[in-house]
């Protein structure tokens, strides 16, 4: 955002006392620079669709077109959670063996004939748990964001590993009617992509209309001055990556009753799909920029690329060389953008 009254740069320049009064405007400019962001993003979708549906006819197919949907929500969840760490300047590295390990515990649950309500509410309460220690590590412990999330990583792979042995585990089909929340459909649609919009819309309120919404911002672009102003960070910070968590425990429950099976290599590679989204939808890695309607598109963006590559027979050693490109070319347009604006990354 350009300097002035109302920019992130002008708030650090008056000093602390001043956020309070300025943070008005701030969320107003950063509202209008999401919105032409969005704007931007949806050309980039149009032209993408437009390219795949020239290199093969079947990308318009009916079914291709709802795994794509089914694609953007799997990870566009996770990636909404990501999008909260990402705003306070913080990284999530254990999304994808959060995953893992809700999924084995999950499968573990139906095949021993636990009710699914259940399964459920334990579950997320899992993912609330990891995502809500992963907050401590780094509000209590002043542990640095990629430090902690890494350990959790490392540690919540080879706890799925541990208690599944390292095989998929696999529940009977006396738990069928848990399927639907990643098989079903609702007027025409997957319902994963329904939980995808809810939760969309949810996270959305509460960034634009709610006090913690501004705080994430405030913390993402000051967290000193954040603090003087009264603002409970670490609270903040301890939430988003309690939000994180249970977000990526939904996912894990729609993704175990898709494929009937609870995998521990589930979720590998999904915490950088899931940072890819939410940097490609605009939201600045240093924190206090962004918004979940640019990372739905960049979710959107993300799911029809890959699918592209896929119809366009791209090997997969290949697609991960884009994909990766891709994250590198969003990283230093953002730098980019953050200089040209006159602030320093």
């Amino acid at each position: 955002m350009p300097n002035g009254e109302g920019s992130v740069d002008s708030v650090k320049e008056n000093g602390p006392a001043q956020l309070p009064a300025q943070l008005p405007a701030l969320l107003r400019r950063a509202n209008l620079a999401r919105l032409l962001r969005a704007s931007g993003l949806v050309w980039v979708l149009v032209a993408l669709c437009v390219v795949a549906a020239l290199v093969s006819e079947a990308f318009l197919n009916p079914f291709n077109i709802v795994n794509v949907l089914r694609q953007v929500a799997l990870f566009g969840i996770v990636a909404i959670g990501m999008t909260f760490v990402i705003l306070t300047a913080g990284i999530d590295l254990s999304v994808g063996s959060i995953v893992a390990v809700v999924a084995v515990v999950s499968a573990l649950m139906l095949d021993g004939g636990v009710p699914v309500p259940l399964v459920v509410l334990a579950a997320l309460g899992i993912g609330v748990v990891l995502g809500g220690l992963n907050g401590l590590g780094i509000t209590l412990g002043s542990l640095p964001p990629f430090i902690m999330t890494l350990g959790m990583m490392v540690m919540g792979r080879g706890f799925a590993m541990a208690i599944s042995g390292g095989h998929p585990i696999r529940f009977p089909d006396a738990s069928a009617g848990f399927a639907w929340l990643g098989q079903g459909d609702l007027l025409g649609l997957p319902v994963a992509v329904w939980i995808f919009a809810v939760v969309a819309a949810a996270a959305y309120v509460v960034l634009r209309y709610t006090a913690f919404g501004r705080n994430v911002y405030a913390v993402g672009s000051n967290p000193e001055a954040a603090r003087l102003a009264g603002i409970n960070v670490p609270l903040t910070l301890f939430g988003v990556y309690t939000i994180s968590g249970f977000l990526s425990a939904l996912t894990a429950l729609i993704f175990i009753s898709r494929l009937t099976v609870g995998e521990p290599v589930a979720g590998i590679g999904l915490e950088l799909e899931a940072i890819a989204a939410t940097v490609i939808g605009g939201t600045s890695l240093f924190g206090g920029e962004g918004g979940v309607i640019g990372t739905v598109l960049g979710a959107a963006i993300f799911a029809v690329l890959a699918n592209l590559l896929n119809l366009a027979g791209v090997s997969p050693f290949t697609q991960q060389i884009v994909k990766g490109a891709v994250i590198v070319a969003a990283a230093l347009f953002a730098i980019h953008r953050r200089r040209r604006h006159g602030s320093t990354p």
